[in-house]
């Protein structure tokens, strides 16, 4: 079963704002391409159409917490582990890391609930977790992410 997922990518210039870093939404967006990349690595897409019924992962809750700025050019890592799995919600965290230049660097961290839901009569209602799906997530364990968490404390008191 998986629970991490981690996608590298070059920061392109349409990314930055006037003062040549990265806007803040784009995190989000970055976000969003490591959610997609693992489900399409085990064999699915958010657009499930191949599950019944169809399913769909609607954003609940989002947030992004920034420590250093990227530039154009910059190449960074998403980091994405599944820190929590219920019946119906995933919920991901995030570790942002720029790879180019100094060595790695952690710039930020970020987290992502997702709901499952159907649609039902033109409006959408949670559901369970397709069965094909919950059987091939996992959460991250404990001890893992608890040495994850340390080396990002640590990393960040630079």
């Amino acid at each position: 079963m998986a629970y991490e997922y981690r996608i590298v990518r070059r920061v392109e210039f349409s990314e930055t704002d006037m003062a040549g870093i990265v806007h803040y939404s784009n995190f989000f967006r970055y976000m969003e391409a490591a959610e997609h990349a693992f489900f399409r690595s085990i064999g699915f897409s958010v657009v499930t159409r191949n599950v019944d019924p169809p399913v769909g992962w609607p954003r609940v809750h989002a947030e992004c917490d920034y420590r250093r700025p990227i530039r154009f050019e910059d190449e960074i890592e998403i980091q994405m582990y599944v820190t929590k799995k219920k019946s119906k919600s995933l919920t991901y965290g995030f570790w942002f890391r720029k790879l180019d230049g100094d060595g790695v660097v952690d710039i930020a961290q970020g987290s992502l609930t997702v709901v499952c839901v159907r649609h039902v009569n033109g409006r959408m209602k949670a559901a369970a977790i397709p069965k094909e799906i919950a059987k091939k997530v996992d959460v991250v364990p404990a001890k893992v992410l608890k040495k994850l968490t340390k080396k990002r404390e640590q990393s960040a008191r630079k």
